[in-house]
Protein backbone atom coordinates (compact mmCIF):
# COMPACT_ATOMS: atom_id res chain seq x y z
CA UNK A 1 0.00 0.00 0.00
CA UNK A 2 2.53 2.48 0.95
CA UNK A 3 6.38 2.20 -0.17
CA UNK A 4 9.18 4.32 1.02
CA UNK A 5 12.30 4.54 -1.37
CA UNK A 6 15.82 5.99 -0.07
CA UNK A 7 13.58 8.68 1.77
CA UNK A 8 14.96 11.82 4.19
CA UNK A 9 12.48 13.53 6.55
CA UNK A 10 13.26 16.75 8.19
CA UNK A 11 12.64 20.22 8.54
CA UNK A 12 14.19 22.73 6.17
CA UNK A 13 18.07 21.38 6.91
CA UNK A 14 17.39 19.35 9.95
CA UNK A 15 17.24 15.91 9.52
CA UNK A 16 15.08 13.59 11.67
CA UNK A 17 14.98 10.27 9.70
CA UNK A 18 17.21 9.08 6.83
CA UNK A 19 17.46 5.97 4.32
CA UNK A 20 13.78 4.32 4.91
CA UNK A 21 13.47 1.69 2.48
CA UNK A 22 10.27 -0.24 3.52
CA UNK A 23 6.85 -1.45 2.24
CA UNK A 24 3.48 -0.83 4.23
CA UNK A 25 1.36 -4.16 2.92
CA UNK A 26 -2.15 -4.50 2.39
CA UNK A 27 -4.01 -5.82 5.05
CA UNK A 28 -1.24 -5.11 7.95
CA UNK A 29 -0.85 -4.03 11.05
CA UNK A 30 1.82 -1.79 11.62
CA UNK A 31 3.23 -0.83 14.39
CA UNK A 32 5.39 2.59 14.98
CA UNK A 33 7.19 2.64 18.32
CA UNK A 34 10.55 4.80 19.35
CA UNK A 35 11.62 7.00 22.28
CA UNK A 36 9.83 10.37 22.54
CA UNK A 37 11.18 12.87 20.64
CA UNK A 38 12.96 10.08 18.11
CA UNK A 39 10.77 10.92 14.97
CA UNK A 40 7.11 8.65 15.21
CA UNK A 41 5.77 12.53 14.47
CA UNK A 42 7.68 13.10 11.31
CA UNK A 43 7.11 9.59 9.89
CA UNK A 44 3.12 9.83 10.76
CA UNK A 45 2.77 12.88 8.90
CA UNK A 46 4.82 11.73 6.05
CA UNK A 47 2.48 8.44 5.38
CA UNK A 48 -0.32 11.39 5.78
CA UNK A 49 1.01 13.27 3.09
CA UNK A 50 1.73 16.16 5.04
CA UNK A 51 5.21 16.47 4.76
CA UNK A 52 7.58 16.08 2.09
CA UNK A 53 10.44 14.04 1.91
CA UNK A 54 13.61 15.78 1.84
CA UNK A 55 14.93 13.37 -0.61
CA UNK A 56 13.45 9.91 -2.09
CA UNK A 57 9.72 9.26 -3.02
CA UNK A 58 7.17 8.01 -0.73
CA UNK A 59 4.81 5.92 -3.17
CA UNK A 60 1.15 5.28 -2.44
CA UNK A 61 0.00 2.26 -4.42
CA UNK A 62 -3.58 1.02 -5.30
CA UNK A 63 -5.10 3.92 -3.82
CA UNK A 64 -7.61 5.16 -6.68
CA UNK A 65 -6.88 8.86 -7.75
CA UNK A 66 -5.72 10.09 -5.10
CA UNK A 67 -4.34 8.85 -1.34
CA UNK A 68 -5.79 11.21 0.95
CA UNK A 69 -9.50 9.89 0.23
CA UNK A 70 -8.33 6.76 0.83
CA UNK A 71 -6.43 7.52 4.70
CA UNK A 72 -9.01 7.38 7.67
CA UNK A 73 -6.55 9.99 10.68
CA UNK A 74 -7.55 8.85 14.28
CA UNK A 75 -5.50 11.77 16.30
CA UNK A 76 -5.53 11.45 20.03
CA UNK A 77 -8.77 12.83 21.32
CA UNK A 78 -7.52 15.59 23.45
CA UNK A 79 -5.87 16.67 20.43
CA UNK A 80 -9.44 17.52 19.10
CA UNK A 81 -10.21 21.37 19.58
CA UNK A 82 -13.76 21.12 21.31
CA UNK A 83 -14.16 24.73 20.82
CA UNK A 84 -17.41 24.31 19.03
CA UNK A 85 -20.54 22.54 20.55
CA UNK A 86 -21.18 19.50 18.35
CA UNK A 87 -22.72 16.12 18.46
CA UNK A 88 -21.49 12.95 17.91
CA UNK A 89 -23.41 12.40 14.55
CA UNK A 90 -21.73 15.61 13.19
CA UNK A 91 -18.51 14.65 14.42
CA UNK A 92 -18.37 11.43 12.18
CA UNK A 93 -19.98 13.39 9.41
CA UNK A 94 -17.07 15.54 9.21
CA UNK A 95 -15.12 12.29 8.25
CA UNK A 96 -17.86 12.40 4.70
CA UNK A 97 -16.42 15.60 3.95
CA UNK A 98 -13.94 13.99 1.44
CA UNK A 99 -16.69 12.20 -0.31
CA UNK A 100 -19.22 14.70 -0.73
CA UNK A 101 -17.07 18.53 -0.53
CA UNK A 102 -16.80 20.48 2.20
CA UNK A 103 -19.33 23.02 0.96
CA UNK A 104 -22.05 20.28 0.18
CA UNK A 105 -24.50 19.14 2.97
CA UNK A 106 -24.90 15.44 3.37
CA UNK A 107 -27.59 13.38 1.42
CA UNK A 108 -29.26 10.36 2.93
CA UNK A 109 -25.86 8.06 2.01
CA UNK A 110 -24.18 10.12 4.07
CA UNK A 111 -26.33 9.79 6.60
CA UNK A 112 -26.68 6.46 6.30
CA UNK A 113 -23.16 5.55 6.42
CA UNK A 114 -22.54 7.79 9.72
CA UNK A 115 -25.20 5.69 11.51
CA UNK A 116 -23.84 2.11 10.23
CA UNK A 117 -19.79 3.36 11.67
CA UNK A 118 -21.30 4.83 15.03
CA UNK A 119 -23.08 1.54 15.22
CA UNK A 120 -20.17 -0.56 14.45
CA UNK A 121 -18.18 1.69 17.69
CA UNK A 122 -21.04 1.56 19.80
CA UNK A 123 -21.96 5.00 19.76
CA UNK A 124 -25.15 5.03 18.19
CA UNK A 125 -27.15 5.39 21.40
CA UNK A 126 -25.46 8.82 22.21
CA UNK A 127 -25.64 10.69 18.38
CA UNK A 128 -27.19 13.64 19.64
CA UNK A 129 -24.84 13.84 22.73
CA UNK A 130 -22.37 16.74 22.65
CA UNK A 131 -19.07 15.58 21.72
CA UNK A 132 -17.75 17.69 24.71
CA UNK A 133 -19.31 15.87 27.70
CA UNK A 134 -18.17 12.19 26.47
CA UNK A 135 -16.08 10.07 28.42
CA UNK A 136 -12.53 9.81 26.66
CA UNK A 137 -13.01 6.15 25.56
CA UNK A 138 -16.33 7.58 24.26
CA UNK A 139 -14.43 10.12 22.33
CA UNK A 140 -11.70 7.89 20.75
CA UNK A 141 -14.64 5.81 19.43
CA UNK A 142 -16.36 8.88 17.84
CA UNK A 143 -12.95 9.66 16.00
CA UNK A 144 -12.73 6.11 14.87
CA UNK A 145 -15.90 6.16 13.42
CA UNK A 146 -15.12 9.30 12.13
CA UNK A 147 -12.35 7.79 10.42
CA UNK A 148 -14.33 4.75 8.91
CA UNK A 149 -17.32 7.40 7.94
CA UNK A 150 -14.90 8.24 4.88
CA UNK A 151 -14.64 4.55 3.48
CA UNK A 152 -10.73 3.89 4.16
CA UNK A 153 -8.86 1.63 3.18
CA UNK A 154 -5.99 2.86 5.56
CA UNK A 155 -6.44 3.66 9.01
CA UNK A 156 -3.92 5.45 10.48
CA UNK A 157 -4.02 5.80 14.58
CA UNK A 158 -2.16 8.23 16.64
CA UNK A 159 -1.85 6.79 20.05
CA UNK A 160 -5.04 5.84 20.45
CA UNK A 161 -5.38 4.63 24.15
CA UNK A 162 -3.51 7.58 25.78
CA UNK A 163 -4.36 8.48 29.17
CA UNK A 164 -6.77 5.17 29.32
CA UNK A 165 -7.20 2.56 31.80
CA UNK A 166 -6.45 -1.13 31.14
CA UNK A 167 -10.29 -1.74 30.65
CA UNK A 168 -10.42 1.18 28.21
CA UNK A 169 -7.64 0.32 26.43
CA UNK A 170 -8.61 -3.47 25.98
CA UNK A 171 -12.21 -2.03 24.33
CA UNK A 172 -10.51 0.32 21.92
CA UNK A 173 -7.79 -2.15 21.02
CA UNK A 174 -10.36 -4.98 20.24
CA UNK A 175 -12.89 -2.60 18.65
CA UNK A 176 -9.46 -1.98 16.03
CA UNK A 177 -9.31 -5.19 15.81
CA UNK A 178 -12.58 -6.09 14.38
CA UNK A 179 -12.31 -3.21 11.95
CA UNK A 180 -9.26 -4.60 10.93
CA UNK A 181 -10.49 -7.91 9.77
CA UNK A 182 -14.15 -6.60 9.21
CA UNK A 183 -13.02 -3.98 6.29
CA UNK A 184 -9.80 -5.68 5.44
CA UNK A 185 -8.27 -2.60 6.14
CA UNK A 186 -4.17 -1.60 6.49
CA UNK A 187 -4.27 -0.78 9.82
CA UNK A 188 -1.30 1.98 11.06
CA UNK A 189 -0.56 2.34 14.65
CA UNK A 190 1.58 4.92 16.65
CA UNK A 191 1.88 3.64 20.59
CA UNK A 192 4.11 4.07 23.17
CA UNK A 193 2.35 1.18 25.05
CA UNK A 194 4.78 -1.67 24.03
CA UNK A 195 2.35 -4.63 25.97
CA UNK A 196 -0.49 -3.25 23.82
CA UNK A 197 2.09 -3.46 20.34
CA UNK A 198 3.64 -6.78 21.56
CA UNK A 199 -0.19 -8.00 21.75
CA UNK A 200 -1.94 -6.63 18.18
CA UNK A 201 0.59 -5.65 15.39
CA UNK A 202 1.56 -7.53 12.61
CA UNK A 203 4.43 -5.92 11.56
CA UNK A 204 6.62 -3.84 13.91
CA UNK A 205 8.77 -0.59 12.92
CA UNK A 206 11.26 0.68 16.04
CA UNK A 207 12.77 4.35 14.92
CA UNK A 208 16.19 4.29 16.16
CA UNK A 209 19.55 6.39 15.55
CA UNK A 210 17.42 8.00 12.98
CA UNK A 211 15.92 5.12 10.81
CA UNK A 212 13.85 2.35 11.07
CA UNK A 213 14.50 -1.67 11.87
CA UNK A 214 11.35 -3.79 11.00
CA UNK A 215 10.04 -6.81 10.79
CA UNK A 216 7.59 -9.40 12.21
CA UNK A 217 6.58 -8.45 15.53
CA UNK A 218 7.42 -12.27 16.93
CA UNK A 219 11.13 -11.67 15.70
CA UNK A 220 11.81 -7.93 16.27
CA UNK A 221 10.45 -7.45 20.18
CA UNK A 222 12.99 -8.92 21.80
CA UNK A 223 15.02 -8.07 25.18
CA UNK A 224 17.89 -7.42 23.64
CA UNK A 225 16.80 -4.72 20.92
CA UNK A 226 14.63 -2.86 23.83
CA UNK A 227 17.33 -2.36 25.80
CA UNK A 228 19.40 -0.96 22.89
CA UNK A 229 16.49 1.09 21.78
CA UNK A 230 15.48 2.23 25.43
CA UNK A 231 18.19 2.14 27.26
CA UNK A 232 17.54 -0.02 30.04
CA UNK A 233 16.61 -4.10 30.42
CA UNK A 234 13.08 -5.23 29.93
CA UNK A 235 11.63 -8.62 30.67
CA UNK A 236 9.20 -10.55 28.16
CA UNK A 237 6.85 -12.88 29.51
CA UNK A 238 4.05 -15.39 28.70
CA UNK A 239 0.98 -14.87 30.53
CA UNK A 240 -2.42 -16.94 29.38
CA UNK A 241 -1.05 -16.38 25.90
CA UNK A 242 -0.52 -12.21 25.97
CA UNK A 243 2.81 -10.82 25.96
CA UNK A 244 3.89 -8.68 28.88
CA UNK A 245 6.76 -6.83 28.53
CA UNK A 246 8.74 -5.91 32.33
CA UNK A 247 10.71 -3.16 32.76
CA UNK A 248 13.98 -4.55 35.12
CA UNK A 249 15.40 -2.68 37.62
CA UNK A 250 19.08 -2.00 37.35
CA UNK A 251 21.41 -4.09 39.52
Amino acid sequence: MIKFSNVQLGYGRRSVLNDLNFEIQKGDFFGIVGPNGAGKTTLLKAILGLLKPIKGKIHFLNNGRGHKKNIGYVPQHASVDELFPVTVLDMVLMGRYAKMGIFKRPKSNDYSIAEKMMKNVGMENLAKRNYRELSGGQKQRTLIARAMAGEPNILILDEPVEGMDVQGEIVIMELIKILHAEYALTVILVCHDLNIIANYVKTLSIIHNNTLKLGPVESILNEETMANVYGTQVKIVDIDGQKAIISKLNE
